[in-house]
């Protein structure tokens, strides 16, 4: 007689178990992106801009501007123009061909939101979350964890015990070296964190001690072509220019002070090869820029500048054309 009790039928030889009909899952992480996962990552500061994340700053910053200096801005700020010049900078991405991303948060939420760049840094496998070193922009990170979830984008890392780390103290100097800036954001114990991160990727990590009083390294350094860096005079960490230079960079030192003028210029993002969108109205240097052959689109930022940041803080980098192929990771 057959026994209709299917819980003696052995499970060995069926699918979940490893049978037949078992489908082994070969594909890379990194070869998933763009398909299980969304298009993202980057492995250069220069290749062509695909893809940001932003936030327009809302009411956070109304009503956090009795005293600007405890959140860590210049000065007051009217939301209203600080919203038309972020519009203004988000067309700009949108006129270039770049895909806009808002963080959309749940509210009410930090008024230092708005600077993306320092919220997350991208590799070629994914984001890594940043840990922001100030309690005023503690818990950022979670809204963007959350929109990046929502778009696909893999997070390789959260950063835990003591670290601290934003995304602007890191740049790519090829696809398989990354510098880090040492200071007042990003600690040892973060270093040590993403450092072994990226080991495991095939990835070297570099870390460089910054001057006391700067904020983040995307203040001393701009990357614009494979060839071509922008860097502060006798600020930017000596190894890190003996770096750039043995990799085959042309290391240009424009014209820098110590003025406002200064910091928002080199606070811009590049969009592609040898083209940047930057500050409007800084026309000396946007003719400096220009005799390196570099195309310069512009946006006004007067009264976001008033938070401290610029277009580069203000946009935080998900996707650029990868100049290494994808290959087993």
């Amino acid at each position: 007689m057959v026994s209709n009790d299917k819980s003696s039928t052995s499970t060995f030889g069926s699918a979940a178990y490893g049978g037949d009909n078992w489908s082994p899952r070969l594909a890379t992480h990194r070869e998933e992106l763009g398909g299980l996962w969304a298009d993202c990552g980057i492995d250069s500061e220069w290749g062509l801009l695909k893809s940001v994340l932003v936030h327009c700053p809302g009411e956070e910053l109304n009503a956090a501007q009795d005293d600007h200096d405890a959140i860590q801005m210049l000065d007051t700020v009217d939301l209203g123009r600080a919203r038309e010049e972020h519009q203004a900078m988000v067309e700009a991405y949108r006129s270039a061909g770049v895909e806009v991303h808002a963080v959309e948060p749940d509210l009410p939420c930090a008024p230092n939101l708005m600077f993306c760049a320092d919220l997350l840094v991208m590799t070629p496998h994914g984001a890594i979350l940043a840990r922001p070193a100030s309690t005023v922009r503690a818990g950022e990170e979670r809204q963007v964890a959350r929109k990046l979830a929502a778009l696909g984008i893999p997070i390789l890392a959260t950063l835990t015990g003591n670290a601290t780390f934003e995304g602007a103290d890191l740049m790519w100097l090829d696809e398989k070296t990354a510098m880090i800036g040492r200071g007042l954001r990003t600690n040892d114990v973060a270093i040590l964190q993403i450092g072994n991160l990226l080991s495991g990727l095939g990835i070297e990590l570099i870390a460089v001690d910054m001057p006391f009083g700067s904020m983040h390294f995307m203040g001393m350094l701009r990357i614009v072509d494979r060839d071509l860096a922008i860097c502060w005079p006798r600020r930017t960490p000596h190894r890190c220019v003996i770096q750039l230079r043995e990799l085959g960079y042309q290391v240009i030192f424009p014209d820098f002070h110590d003025d406002q003028a200064s910091y928002r210029g080199i606070n811009f993002v590049t969009l592609g090869p040898r083209r940047i969108l930057m500050v409007a109205g800084l026309t000396s240097l946007q003719d400096e820029f220009e005799k390196l052959g570099i195309d310069c689109l512009t946006c006004p930022t007067d009264e976001l500048s008033r938070a401290a940041g610029n277009v580069g803080c203000l946009t935080g980098v998900l996707w650029r054309d990868q100049q290494q192929a994808v290959h087993s990771g």
